[in-house]
């Protein structure tokens, strides 16, 4: 409910598919912003976390898919503008430059950052046990 005590019609609300902004895609598969700027396979949780960040009212869909790629389920419905026009977050004036904004902080999101240190430990630990292979022959 927003501020008035109305249900807002989150069916107006802007679209934003993980795939919009993955730099894993190719055009073909749905990617919508330039691979230079896309981030690797954001989540639908990622990109919340991101419109929260930049205060968007948002909506994390979880029946949904993208038609092109079924697969991957979830989209995120957000909130750009309120009823009378006006800009929630003047910084963003679009969807694409929500899209631009949203891939630029995946990368750095709180869930990202911690799982890269165990995951450069890990990394270490089969090249350790590759070396054990070479050994056997």
């Amino acid at each position: 409910m927003n501020m008035d005590g109305e249900v807002p019609n989150i069916k107006r609300w802007i679209v934003l598919y993980p795939v919009y902004i993955n730099s894993k895609k190719t055009v073909a598969e749905g990617r919508r912003i330039s691979l230079s700027k896309a981030c690797e396979n954001p989540t639908c949780a990622e990109i919340g976390d991101c419109c929260s960040y930049l205060k968007l009212p948002f909506a994390i869909e979880i029946d949904k898919a993208y038609p092109r790629d079924f697969m991957q389920r979830g989209r995120v419905r957000v909130l750009l503008k309120k009823e009378d026009g006006t800009l929630l977050n003047p910084s963003i004036s679009s969807r694409k430059e929500l899209m631009f904004r949203i891939a630029e902080m995946v990368p750095r999101h709180h869930g990202r950052t911690k799982k890269q240190e165990p995951a450069s430990t890990s990394a270490a630990g089969p090249s350790k046990s590759g070396k054990g292979g070479k050994k056997k022959r």
